[in-house]
């Protein structure tokens, strides 16, 4: 017998008797895909049909049932497109099915080398051995690379530790992918050298699937100190293989965008703890930004505190990855957002600060020292 991973759904059902026939239904669907009496006995009903190990009513208040299907290694093949559809691949698109949380198994572990940085890794890189690490976004599209790039100067020269791209910002006339890396890289390079700070400039290299591997290389080539990628667009396993690319060797920060239908309904998709906690961990990326609670999405306090814990938990040995909470952050909810998260979280504050682009520097230098004064 092969290893085994084990993968936890949620199923609104009315009675046991419902769930557990939906149970099974997962188990057939996401594996040999035919009816249960036409399933092969010996090998393929043994090890690669799915087997049902638990169903018991849901705990946590929700109505429904909570059921663990246990997959083989040999479902997925050392292929982490094919374990995504043995997680959740058919089954996704049916209704009152929801994907909580996984086992690790030797496939898995072998085939997913996990964050290369995470928390422990960013907090080396950038210095912050103490408080939470400050991120920021230069924007908004439309911006020449000179503009954007003396952005990236500011928030540099204020202390932010790490300055992205915005997600929108791709290769647009008014800002050439090749010309911004290089204006911000010199900005933030620049300010540097004035503060002897350790700023770095993290570019986006979402974009076409012929283009984002040599994004993601000139980017390291040019002095980049991280890339960001929106996995939902790019695609999961194009992140995974640049994480675990030994070569490579730059943090990766994953943005949220377009990944909104799977989780926002709490009946379909997936957990938020398990989208952008485990998941993310899977894929290798070491910063993981998410909408923040009270801002301009509906995430509430709960799911967010979910999303830290799957991002830090003990997940197979894999480094705890940094949650980066943004959308809506500014001055007055630094208290708020101390009392939530304190120190487990990257504060990542983008509009607050361009809104006062005239003092950029000073606002950022008022946002560290908010955020940082008793560190």
């Amino acid at each position: 017998m092969m290893a085994r991973f084990s993968v936890t759904y949620w199923i609104g059902a009315a009675d046991e008797q419902e769930a557990r026939a939906r149970a099974l239904d997962i188990a057939l669907e996401q594996t040999v895909e035919i009816p249960r009496d036409a399933v092969p006995a010996g090998y393929v009903e043994d090890e690669i049909l799915g087997h049902l190990e638990r169903l018991e009513p849901a705990l946590d208040g929700r109505s429904g049932f909570v059921a663990e299907i246990s997959y083989s290694d040999d479902d997925i093949g050392g292929d982490f497109l094919q374990l995504l559809n043995i997680i959740f691949g058919n089954s996704s698109i049916k209704t009152n099915i929801r994907v909580e949380d996984i086992s690790l198994s030797e496939g898995i572990l072998n085939l997913c080398s996990g964050p290369r940085f995470g928390m422990p890794g960013l907090r080396e890189r950038t210095g912050v051995a103490k408080g939470p690490i400050l991120m920021s976004a230069i924007k908004p599209v439309g911006l020449s690379a000179q503009e954007l790039g003396r952005l990236a100067h500011d928030f540099a020269l204020g202390g932010m530790d790490l300055v992205k791209d915005d997600h929108g910002l791709v290769d647009q006339r008014t800002s050439p992918f090749v010309d911004r890396l290089k204006a911000c890289v010199d900005g933030v390079g620049e300010a540097n050298a004035k503060t002897g700070g350790r700023t770095a400039y993290v570019a986006n290299i979402t974009g076409p699937a012929t283009q984002i591997f040599d994004r993601a290389w000139m980017a390291k080539e040019k002095g980049a100190g991280g890339v960001m990628v929106a996995p939902a667009l790019a695609g999961y396993d194009v992140t995974r293989a640049l994480a675990a690319d030994p070569e490579f060797n730059l943090p990766i920060v994953s943005h949220p965008t377009f990944a909104g239908p799977n989780m926002i309904t709490p009946t379909t998709g997936f957990s938020h703890r398990f989208y952008f906690g485990l998941l993310q961990r899977l894929m290798g990326v070491d910063v993981v930004v998410y909408p923040n609670f009270g801002g301009r999405f509906g995430f509430t306090l709960a799911e967010c505190q979910s999303i830290v814990r799957g991002a830090q938990m003990e997940f197979g040995g894999y480094k705890p990855v940094v949650p980066a909470p943004g959308g809506g952050m500014t001055f007055e909810r630094i208290p708020e957002m101390q009392a939530a998260y304190g120190e487990r979280v990257m504060y990542l504050v983008g509009g607050a600060l361009i809104r006062e682009k005239a003092n950029l520097t000073n606002a950022s230098k008022r946002l560290v020292a908010a955020v940082r004064g008793n560190a």
